[in-house]
């Protein structure tokens, strides 16, 4: 009996985090999974780490295609994640045993995971260990994405600052494999290696021993495609685009598969407000003592006959940046081998862009305003994050200029950015608890996309005060 409530039956799993059981919840009457924590080598602190980041980050999510995680537990020295049970198998395990996918089967499968990880992105978490084996499939074909443990709120760089890996080697996205943060994209990215996966039988790229060949492989050479992915060729050429701005957002990858064969490649629209506004943030930077911002790269294009047809153009590289690159491949090399190798165990390597995580830093001493305070004080704060969620829902470059330039660049720059809050139509605060001690501020609103859905936020941020300015400088 674990907590005094779980009867575990038998262990159904094992990677990098722990044993994985089937057990009954003795109040409720009902099964449930539970993960435990800690059995990894290493140390503790780390697993603990990630069992937490997972409770919070999939208790924000309440969506039919993801795992829901019940509780999180403590049973003498060993800490248990209580999950939903999924009874099935997972989309690796399918291919394997049936054999590769068709066109129209792998669009079912692969439609609900993205729909799930467009409700993630929504809520400004990125899940960064996209892949077949973690996507779960009911016996009547219902997918739930789970082991949200890599897991991270978008700009919230702790997980890799512990020295955990971030992501798997097969499915990881060029930007990542070079020692980049994920982002969005880079879980665009992922889901199409997994649907390449699903539509050839085999993961994109060969990893076996040699992961970092693998991730040279991914970052220098052209996507591997498909000759016979019928009518998904398209989507496979708009998510595994080596350039993050050249892929589709997830909701339009999710749109795209839902529409079925008949479905027409979308237009790339959640960029254009970057764009338009990218010389009026370049002054806002400017004039507010910031490095000035480098330019983005113009919107993405709907994809060219010729991607349809699974054939790409290499991509010219500037002189100087083969040095770099091989540095952040052998860095992450050296993550991703400690991931891949906790993950044998299991027979499988086990290892957010909302609108809050991004959020900001105006002058409150701005023409018109009263003049700055001398000291952080609770009314100023709340000034700020009020003014804030206004600038960033009707001007994104604007609101990017009010976070520190650490999170900027944490959050992806200002495409990124704007790839959430260029979406965002409006908002609405319900409450703002100041700490001026921090400072820090939390802060409950709803926002509204361009498609009408509503979505309500608790977020919690620390601040920056300097001459009289606020910035947002991460999540608290």
């Amino acid at each position: 009996m674990i907590a005094g409530r779980y009867s575990l039956d038998r262990e159904i799993g094992r990677g990098g985090m722990g044993a994985v059981w089937l057990a009954r919840d003795e109040v409720l009457g009902r099964q449930v999974a539970l993960k435990r924590i800690g059995l990894a080598p290493g140390g503790d602190s780390a697993d603990l780490e990630r069992a937490q980041r997972e409770a919070r980050l999939a208790a924000r999510l309440n969506h039919p295609h993801v795992v829901a995680v019940f509780d999180l537990v403590d049973d003498g020295d060993d800490r248990w994640l209580v999950m939903e049970h999924v009874p099935g198998t997972t989309l690796a395990e399918l291919v394997r045993t049936r054999g590769r996918l068709g066109p129209d089967a792998a669009a079912v499968l692969l439609g609900q995971a993205a729909d799930a990880l467009a409700a993630a992105h929504a809520a400004g978490i990125v899940h960064r260990d996209v892949k077949p084996s973690n996507m779960l499939v009911t016996g009547d074909g219902r997918v739930k994405i789970s082991d949200f443990g890599i897991a991270r709120a978008e700009a919230d760089a702790s997980l890799t600052q512990t020295g955990l890996v971030t992501g798997s080697p097969a499915y990881l996205a060029p930007e990542v494999a070079s020692g980049r943060l994920a982002s969005p994209p880079s879980d665009v990215w992922s889901l199409g290696a997994s649907l390449f996966h699903a539509l050839a039988g085999r993961p994109p790229y060969d990893v076996g021993d040699n992961v970092l060949g693998a991730l040279y492989r991914i970052v220098h050479e052209d996507p591997p495609r498909l000759d016979d992915a019928g009518w998904l060729r398209p989507l496979l050429a708009a998510t595994m685009a080596r350039e993050p701005g050249d892929r589709w957002t997830m909701a339009q990858v999710r749109d795209f598969l839902h529409a079925g064969p008949q479905a027409a490649a979308p237009r790339p629209v959640p960029v254009t407000r970057a764009a338009r506004h990218d010389e009026h943030s370049t002054q806002l930077l400017a004039s507010s003592g910031q490095r000035p911002l480098r330019p983005p790269p113009p919107p993405p294009p709907a994809p060219p006959a010729t991607a349809a047809a699974g054939g790409t153009r290499h991509r010219g590289r500037r002189p100087g940046m083969l040095v770099p690159v091989l540095v952040g491949i052998a860095a992450v090399a050296a993550l991703t081998v400690g991931g891949f190798l906790l993950g044998r165990g299991g027979g499988e390597e086990r290892a957010g862009t909302g609108p809050s995580e991004r959020a900001s830093a105006t002058s409150v001493g701005s023409p018109g305003s009263p003049s700055p305070p001398a000291r952080p004080t609770a009314e100023s704060i709340d000034a700020f994050v009020r003014d804030y969620l206004r600038t960033a829902a009707t001007d994104p470059s604007a609101g990017f200029a009010m976070l520190t330039p650490e999170f900027q660049e944490a959050s992806g720059g200002l495409r990124g950015y704007a790839g959430f809050w260029g979406d965002v139509q409006s908002v609405e605060v319900q409450r703002v608890r100041p700490e001026p001690d921090g400072p820090s501020v939390e802060y409950r609103y709803t926002y509204t996309l361009t498609n009408g859905r509503s979505v309500r936020d608790d977020v919690a941020l620390r601040l920056t005060f300097e001459d009289g300015e606020y910035r947002i400088a991460g999540e608290a």
